[in-house]
């Protein structure tokens, strides 16, 4: 019964057929039909004009997105445990050719306008420090909370009144949106860039690139060829995404996992750490109750000396779900 990560789930079986019906000669890397009709129907899905590479995983997607709004010289403003700084191995200086991070604060891994100007405001205007060129915001945050349109509109509204770039990892927006019940358009907010993330949901090896402006998409065209990230055979990656749009498959895929985690959720008795707002449920256990729990069969990752992480996913059974819930409220 596993509960370590999204990332361990099955691949979806729409996506196996899309990827079988793929198999059959075109034009290589991004020149085939199903790449060049992925910005018609990310546009459909978001309702306004967007340009749409495909990426492999979720670490490329994240820094080649920034990559077209950030110099060398300049930085990504973030929080301070998001994942291009806790769990990207340095790739964002890499990609960004040695831009730099600024960390800010936020609680549940979520930043404001106000922890975002308490982090750029002491910068002095001048060549001797580096200046903030984007912000990046984690929806649904890495600790499962899912930023609300109003909130993601406040921090839109101080990057334009600053002049930075905004983009959003979006590794689990399917589960923020399907948190916040409202359409694509408003989970993304005005956002620059999303990376739009399939691979947790369901897909095999396909991430979206998601540009709303069509000369930042002309640069990560160049960037992610550069980078070696323009696969030869580009449509299996494009197919994927198309199976995950198809009849809403994201949608449901990350309905299912948020619905597993509130069964878990409703068991926790007071030692939930966040609130649920998506699939992953950090919870206060000692050593010995996390034992106890994996002697009955779950497979979890520690969360410090006093807590567990547990992450349901598409395809997590009903009666896992259930065991799990009873096993905690056992504890």
């Amino acid at each position: 019964m596993q509960f370590l990560s999204d990332n361990a789930a099955a691949v979806h079986p729409a996506v196996w057929d899309a990827l079988k019906a793929a198999d059959s000669p075109d034009s290589p890397y991004d020149g085939d039909a199903l790449s060049a009709a992925l910005d018609e129907r990310f546009s459909q899905v978001f309702d306004k004009p967007c340009a749409v590479l495909w990426a492999a995983t979720g670490t490329a997607a994240n820094c080649l997105a920034l990559a077209t709004m950030v110099q060398p010289h300049g930085a990504v403003v973030c929080h301070e445990e998001a994942h291009i700084e806790m769990d990207e191995c340095g790739a964002p200086g890499f990609y960004l050719h040695g831009a730099k991070l600024i960390l800010a604060k936020g609680e549940g891994a979520k930043l404001t306008p106000e922890t975002i100007r308490a982090a750029i405001d002491p910068i002095r205007d001048d060549v001797h420090q580096v200046q903030p060129h984007a912000i990046s915001i984690t929806q649904a945050s890495e600790y499962g909370r899912s930023y609300q349109p109003a909130e993601v509109a406040a921090i839109a509204e101080l990057a334009r009144e600053r002049g930075l770039g905004l983009h959003m990892d979006g590794a689990r927006f399917a589960n923020a949106a399907a948190f916040l019940d409202c359409a694509p358009a408003q989970v993304a907010g005005p956002v620059d860039a999303l990376s739009f993330g399939f691979i947790k949901n369901g897909a095999m090896s396909a991430e979206a690139i998601v540009l709303f402006d069509e000369q930042l998409a002309d640069v990560a065209r160049y960037r992610r060829k550069r980078a070696g990230h323009l696969q030869s055979k580009g449509r299996f990656l494009a197919a994927q995404l198309h199976a995950m749009l198809d009849g809403d498959v994201w949608l449901e895929n990350a309905r299912h996992a948020n619905a597993a985690a509130q069964q878990i959720a409703g068991a926790c008795n007071g030692r939930l750490m966040h609130p649920v707002e998506a699939n992953e449920l950090f919870v206060h256990c000692t050593n010995s109750e996390r034992e106890t729990l994996r002697s009955q069969g779950f497979g979890f990752y520690d969360w410090g000396e006093d807590a567990a992480r547990f992450v349901t996913a598409w395809n997590t059974r009903d009666e896992d779900a259930a065991a799990l819930a009873k096993a905690i409220a056992d504890l």
